[in-house]
């Protein structure tokens, strides 16, 4: 197992570490970690990062601290700007969400700690969510603001639990726990872990088990496109995407490795090519 190195992205509020086929990207701005427009410039910057090296087949998403995963906006900060900049902040928060949904490479929410307003936003823009049992409530409580959820949650949280849900949701304003948040799907798994270490270390290696050498990588990543795409398209686009991504993958060394590895009643050892 490689060790991970850190380092800070260049305003401090998110945390870059990479090791092996994994990226873990730390929402690091306490107490609350809640999001500013310099947050996601650091988010959108850490994205592209492990977007371009070939060696992180997985990004894992998680907040620094055990009380917060990430609280949301920073509400002083909307209180101090301009509405053109309120307008300009949400448009790039939007713009980085979609590269997380964009890249071809499976990305894991882990949520230890409370997950809510903006930060549940945060983690609908991620394929999986783990979530540590006991830590936290998640909702998307805006409209005690007199807002709606303005970076991604009225969409994203109507395509994961359906519109009527979703409207009860956002228009109550209720947080809720990880129990419920499981039963709505709007959270993968719920992990028993002492503490937001043990945690991250058991998200680190449910991550490792879409890497190389046992799962074929750029299988998991083009799956997660054909859905992540597709899902937004007329049934017959998306069927023609899936080809295409299909194609690419019949003509990948995986896939001829995982054909002849079942023909030949062996274990596949896949190389992410």
């Amino acid at each position: 197992m490689s060790p991970m190195t850190s380092q800070p992205m260049p305003n401090g509020k998110v945390t870059y570490a990479a090791g092996g086929p994994l990226a873990l990207l730390t929402l690091t701005n306490p107490p609350a970690n809640g999001y500013s427009y310099e947050m996601m410039r650091d988010l959108d910057e850490a994205v592209l990062r492990a977007r371009f090296d070939d060696a992180v087949q997985v990004l894992v998403l998680a907040g620094a601290g055990e009380k917060f995963f990430c609280a949301g906006a920073d509400i002083a900060m909307l209180d101090a700007v301009t509405p053109t900049f309120k307008y300009a902040f949400c448009l790039h928060a939007n713009e980085t969400l979609l590269r997380l949904e964009h890249t071809p490479k499976l990305v894991i929410a882990a949520l230890g700690g409370h997950c809510v307003g903006g930060g549940l936003e945060i983690a609908l823009a991620a394929d999986l969510r783990f979530a540590r049992k006991g830590s936290g409530k998640c909702g998307l409580p805006e409209i005690s603001l007199g807002v709606l959820p303005g970076t991604g949650g009225t969409q994203r949280l109507a395509r994961v639990v359906g519109k009527s849900k979703a409207i009860e949701l956002m228009a109550g304003g209720e947080l809720f726990d990880y129990e419920t948040a499981e039963r709505l799907g709007l959270v993968n798994r719920i992990l028993d872990a002492k503490d937001e270490a043990e945690f991250l270390a058991q998200v680190l290696e449910l991550a490792r088990g879409y890497c190389t050498p046992k799962k074929a990588a750029m299988g998991v990543g083009h799956i997660k496109r054909a859905v992540q795409t597709g899902l937004e398209l007329p049934l017959e686009a998306g069927l023609a995407l899936e080809r295409e991504l299909q194609a690419k993958l019949f003509a990948s060394a995986d896939a001829k490795e995982g054909i002849a590895a079942f023909v030949e009643k062996r274990p596949a050892h896949f190389q992410g090519r």
